[in-house]
């Protein structure tokens, strides 16, 4: 036996629906033997359908021809598909995007066909708004919505049309919804009737609005108002999978009417928040779908052999999949995707769940959708039990191990329990099915309250919000989750001098008392409770931070996100910025979304902000962030924003000024002080300048470069629903607040390098050490880099230079008295400012000679540097960047704790006093004077 009877026999002997098909076809064997070694695809699809006389040259078939035509066609291609997968040639997409492409096609000629008739007698819907032909919109649903039919689906469609009105051009006139339901009952019966060729595919209509008892087709119009008015929960599941497929995709009919319905279809389906509310309501629906699978499973071994809807079954890979879909998909537009296994690797990616989880639901996935095939192959039957008897099982553990190899049931019913165990373990632990995982939501004592001894605080607020309004005008659930929340954080911070922390606690409740979505976290999560706890005790901004932003509460369930952040930072970032370009088209494709797309730059900056806090203060990594970290993915995040910005707003003021949409303007945003030293900090304010390149006389450019430049700060400072992303200064661009807000680069450059009486200010060569280009056109980032150079590379008179510095730093002193005897980390002699102004000292002064320290490298490498070179000694360059990180760090710490000031008693604090000392020493060794009023007078 050669191998392609091998093949054969094996295709037989696991399917008796193609050992009769082949008997009555022999012919269908040597066409197997030419095309079953070739992928099933769309093409060779269409190949098949053209060679079984359906194509557009087939219309004028007898309708009895053309229905044996599409059927015959059907059991060609359902024996081309099972030849190569019982023979383990085709992977499971291939098989499931085989059949769907099939049904999309079966669908487009069948409606085709039809048209044809209706038109010679009724005339055609016609579309006003494209004065054009209204197709008939058909959007598969489930399995076909997904790409993934099984070998024996039903197909799950609802009828769609755009608007009413009256049939055009034919000899007698009829409404468009009648003209599109005689349609729908005649594509339906074309394509589920039976004859001695058997059927096309079994139609259910029972997703469409109001079911059975609703009308077979409806306008968009229609749909609209019933998914406003009647939308039921599950229906949203139900939509997730629900695309377009006729028109066919690719035609420009097609791109049309998916726009429209997408527009009806998204808000129903995603929310813009995080949804936890759907992880009860699917558990919810879970809980039908097992009972009624209960009752029909009477006749069967039981539940658990029903591998679609048993335990560990299909359905549960599918719910979970879903679930992640809902609570994530109007925030995150990578989830509006519908194939199970393309959402699961998205899940994995963006480390919600870990990745051995992931690894495990989709082998399972691929497992039971490949054993659903070969119990469905048998006799082409909808069936997805288990056979009971041993010969069956026999026989279907051969037909898994593929090709003819032997295999023995009882490994494979092992294998099968396995996957199903999984499936079951990881569906129990996402919908949080073990009651003992969640918060236990009893009616609480009336006389509980804080303890007295270890929350006094707490108890006063306790007492006044037990008798207030807004306690009694909460829903009684909600009140249930605040008041045994409560009691839960309580318990928890007793031993732990908690008070504060549990005042905080009380805040964020009170803040999301009416949100019950994110009560929902806290209840089901005891997870994210207890993180919410170690955050409100780490720090007192991170605790208003979350309570002005509680939709950060997801953030609290794992800690992947945060490991991605530390391990992979260049990889993060390239992502983030995918995922916000994605949601900022997602907003501005319709007209103008600017709005939309402030509110979404605002909420991607509190999320990354908020990851960033989480691994700062080590809640769920290994290691906590140096502060170092912290402010590369600060300054990192803000350089985003800017970049986003400027790409976003320059087409609008491209338009406006009649310049082409494919122009880059020739703009930068310049970033001083902490963004340009990459030391932002967590309420930073942004120092920005404004560059552009043109002629100095064109005072066009002028006018165009400034309303960028305001339209950009609007987006940035301005408030909306969702706050505002930051306070911008721009009083560092030339002649300050006096000068124009955008700068020509040419101009930038005279004004740096003048000289005589005119001479720039040395302070604004001190705030150029620590410039740099963040946003904006690549080319004027790098003209501005040169001048950078240029001007701090010149030769100075250091006498001069010291003097200037000395002046500025006591100025500055001056404008920061401190009578308190304590250390302000910052201000005070031997603080943070001595060491920059240090640094950019030694910058200014010999950059001629040390090429090297013009680099923005920061001040510790610049000191590093400064002792390489010789210009201070070594280890008191590595001592003083010892004490600038020790500084900055300490200084970190008490702003994460709400402290105004950072200042702090030295008495018990010996590190400090030794790192405030060198630092003391090395400015007296330069300056040979005090940097403050007082050690000077």
């Amino acid at each position: 036996m050669d191998e392609f009877s091998r093949q054969i026999a094996f295709l037989e002997q696991h399917s008796t629906y193609a050992r009769r098909w082949l008997n009555a076809r022999p012919e269908w064997i040597d066409w197997l033997r030419s095309c079953g070694q070739i992928k099933v695809d769309l093409q060779g699809i269409q190949n098949l359908l053209k060679t079984s006389g359906i194509s557009q040259q087939g219309l004028g078939l007898e309708e009895a021809q053309f229905m044996a035509n599409l059927r015959l066609a059907r059991q060609r291609l359902m024996i081309w598909i099972a030849f190569r997968d019982l023979n383990g040639m085709a992977s499971l997409d291939e098989v499931t995007h085989g059949l769907s492409h099939f049904a999309e096609l079966a669908v487009a000629n069948s409606i085709a066909y039809i048209r044809e008739d209706l038109k010679n007698r009724f005339g055609l819907p016609w579309s006003k708004p494209n004065n054009a032909e209204m197709p008939l919109m058909v959007v598969g649903m489930g399995k076909l919505g997904g790409l993934e039919l099984n070998l024996s689906s039903d197909i799950d469609l609802i009828f769609l049309y755009e608007h009413e009105g009256e049939t055009l051009g034919g000899p007698k006139s009829l409404s468009n919804h009648e003209w599109f339901s005689r349609m729908g009952k005649h594509l339906m019966r074309l394509l589920s009737e039976h004859d001695e060729n058997g059927f096309v595919f079994r139609v259910d209509m029972r997703l469409r609005p109001n079911g059975d008892s609703g009308p077979l087709v409806c306008s968009l119009e229609m749909l609209e108002e019933y998914l406003l008015v009647q939308g039921r929960e599950w229906e949203r599941y139900a939509w997730i999978k629900g695309r377009l497929i006729a028109p066919l995709p690719g035609s420009s009919e097609h791109l049309y009417c998916a726009k429209e319905l997408d527009q009806l279809i998204r808000p129903f389906v995603y929310r813009r928040h995080l949804d936890y509310g759907v992880i009860a309501s699917i558990r919810d629906l879970h809980a039908q779908i097992q009972h009624e699978a209960d009752k029909r499973s009477s006749g069967h071994q039981g539940r658990s052999r029903d591998i679609k809807l048993g335990r560990g079954g299909i359905r549960e890979i599918e719910f979970l999949a879903q679930m992640f879909q809902l609570m994530r998909g109007g925030t995150d537009p990578r989830f509006r995707i519908r194939p199970t296994l393309e959402v699961l690797s998205l899940i994995g990616r963006r480390g919600i769940l870990p990745s051995e989880e992931i690894e495990a639901l989709q082998s399972a996935y691929i497992f039971l959708r490949r054993l659903e095939h070969r119990i469905q192959v048998w006799d082409d039957q909808q069936t997805h039990y288990l056979p009971d008897d041993e010969s069956a099982r026999s026989r279907l553990a051969s037909s898994m191990a593929e090709g003819g190899l032997e295999s023995e049931s009882q490994s494979f019913m092992a294998e099968l329990d396995r996957h199903q165990n999984n499936v079951a373990r990881l569906f129990e632990k996402a919908f949080l099915l073990d009651d003992s995982s969640r918060l236990e939501l009893v009616p609480i004592d009336l006389s509980w309250e804080p303890d007295a001894q270890y929350f006094p605080q707490t108890l006063a607020r306790w007492s006044l919000w037990v008798d207030s309004p807004k306690q009694r005008q909460l829903p009684e659930k909600s009140r249930l989750i605040f008041d045994n929340l409560m009691r839960k954080a309580a318990e928890s911070l007793q031993h732990d001098g908690g008070d504060q922390a549990l005042l905080r606690f009380f805040d964020l409740l009170e803040a999301i008392a009416r949100r019950s979505a994110y009560l929902s976290i806290l209840a089901e999560y005891p997870r994210a409770l207890f993180n919410v706890l170690d955050l409100l005790k780490a720090s007192q901004w991170g605790a208003q931070y979350l309570t002005r932003h509680p939709h950060l509460l997801d953030h609290l369930l794992n800690s992947r996100t945060e490991m991605a952040l530390i391990e992979q930072p260049k990889e993060y970032w390239q992502e983030v910025k995918a995922n916000l370009n994605m949601r900022l088209d997602d907003v501005m494709a319709e007209g103008d979304g600017s709005e939309q797309a402030m509110d979404i730059l605002r909420v991607t900056h509190h999320t990354e902000t908020f990851i960033t806090l989480l691994a700062d203060l080590g809640i769920g990594v290994d290691e906590p962030l140096s502060v170092e970290k912290v402010s590369d993915h600060l300054s990192a995040l803000a350089d985003l924003m800017l970049q986003t910005t400027f790409e976003r707003v320059w087409p609008g003021v491209a338009q406006k000024f009649g310049l082409p949409q494919d122009f880059l303007a020739p703009f930068a945003v310049i970033s001083y002080g902490k963004l340009g030293g990459k030391e932002l900090g967590y309420a930073s304010d942004l120092d920005l300048v404004f560059l552009y390149q043109s002629d100095e006389a064109d005072y066009a450019a002028q006018e165009i470069y400034a309303l960028l430049a305001k339209r950009m700060i609007n987006w940035l400072t301005a408030f909306t629903s969702t706050g505002s992303l930051f306070e911008i200064d721009t009083r560092l661009r030339p002649n300050g607040s006096a000068g124009f807000l955008v700068t020509n680069a040419e101009a930038f450059k005279k004004y740096q390098m003048r000289e005589g009486d005119n001479a720039a200010w040395v302070w604004e060569h001190q705030a150029l050490t620590r410039a740099r280009c963040s946003a904006g056109n690549a080319v004027v980032g790098l003209d501005f880099e040169l001048v950078r150079s240029e001007v701090l590379s010149q030769q100075r008179n250091i006498d001069q230079l010291r003097i200037e510095i000395l002046e500025m730093r006591r100025k500055v002193h001056a404008g920061h008295p401190n009578a308190s005897g304590e250390f302000d980390l910052k201000h005070d002699s031997g603080g943070m400012v001595d060491i920059e102004f240090i640094v950019q000292f030694l910058v200014l002064a010999y950059s001629h000679q040390h090429s090297q320290l013009i680099g923005n490298l920061g001040n510790i490498a610049l000191l590093r540097i400064a002792g390489e070179v010789g210009l201070v000694d070594q280890k008191i360059a590595h001592l003083v960047g010892s004490a600038y990180r020790l500084l900055r760090s300490r200084q970190h710490r008490l702003r994460l704790d709400g402290a105004e000031k950072t200042r702090i008693k030295l008495d018990n604090e010996s590190e400090l006093r030794d790192a405030r000392s060198v630092v003391t020493s090395l400015w007296l060794e330069i300056f040979q004077a005090p940097s403050d009023a007082e050690r000077s007078s």
